[in-house]
């Protein structure tokens, strides 16, 4: 037997999401029918994350395991073969057959793009929130530096979220502009449901004025959803980064 690791890149605007749904294409599904179409067999995907539809992967990382003899290299080819232009296979490995993409994570890293300017930009449709008014991304860097360390993020989850604690550590968190094109990043142990979304949300609040500036540390300690910024939408999200060291996800 053979596990096999895979290295994804995908448009998320193509799919309601990385799993399975009922009546809707994902990531997974379409992943799935090329491996199943390939080795003559049905395999079962063990994913880093789940992403929401509409999110996008610049690194995405899953394992299967299989009886079938797989050769990295060729099998990486026949699979970009055979998949969707929305989705690419970036590496292919021989992974140990106790490597598992979701436990053996140690990180991810995040980026939110903001087009800030009055015209929207038709390049970067479904790719970045369009803000036409004028942001302070130095305030908004300022205020994302509380999100930094370990805090119950309670606050910054959406509801319906199964999770057995909603305490997370983030490593390192910043808004940096380049021009028209404002950023969001950030990388941590782990996320909870649309919690980069609320983060993001929650910034673009203060920078309106329609929370005050220091106000992220109280929202945080409240644990009260009510409290933090709406969900920004799901297009300007990117899940930029898997990382299965620690001193990667660290740094």
């Amino acid at each position: 037997m053979k596990n096999i690791k895979l290295t994804l890149q995908y448009d998320g605007s193509c799919f309601h999401g990385w799993q399975v749904q009922p009546n809707a294409p994902s990531v997974e599904e379409t992943l799935k029918a090329a491996i199943d179409r390939i080795l003559h067999e049905k395999v079962s995907l063990q994913s880093c994350s789940r992403t929401d539809a509409g999110v996008h992967a610049l690194m995405f990382c899953c394992n299967f395991k299989t009886d079938a003899d797989v050769d990295p290299y060729k099998f990486k080819r026949s699979l970009n073969g055979v998949l969707p232009p929305a989705v690419a296979v970036t590496g292919c490995d021989e992974a140990p057959l106790s490597f598992h993409a979701r436990y053996d994570c140690k990180g991810k890293r995040y980026l939110y793009q903001i087009w800030n300017a009055p015209q929207r930009n038709p390049f970067l449709l479904q790719r970045a929130l369009h803000v036409p008014g004028k942001l302070d991304d130095a305030l908004l860097d300022r205020e994302a530096k509380a999100f930094v360390g370990t805090h119950d993020f309670a606050a910054f989850c959406a509801a319906g979220s199964s999770v057995k604690t909603t305490v997370r550590t983030v490593f390192d968190c910043g808004v940096r502009r380049k021009g028209e094109l404002v950023t969001f990043s950030v990388s941590g142990d782990g996320f909870l449901y649309n919690m980069v979304r609320i983060m993001v949300g929650t910034l673009l609040e203060i920078n309106a004025g329609k929370l005050p500036p220091g106000c992220i540390p109280q929202i945080l300690v409240s644990r009260d959803r009510s409290r933090a910024g709406m969900t920004a939408k799901a297009e300007g999200l990117f899940l930029e980064k898997v990382f299965y060291k620690e001193d990667d996800a660290c740094g």
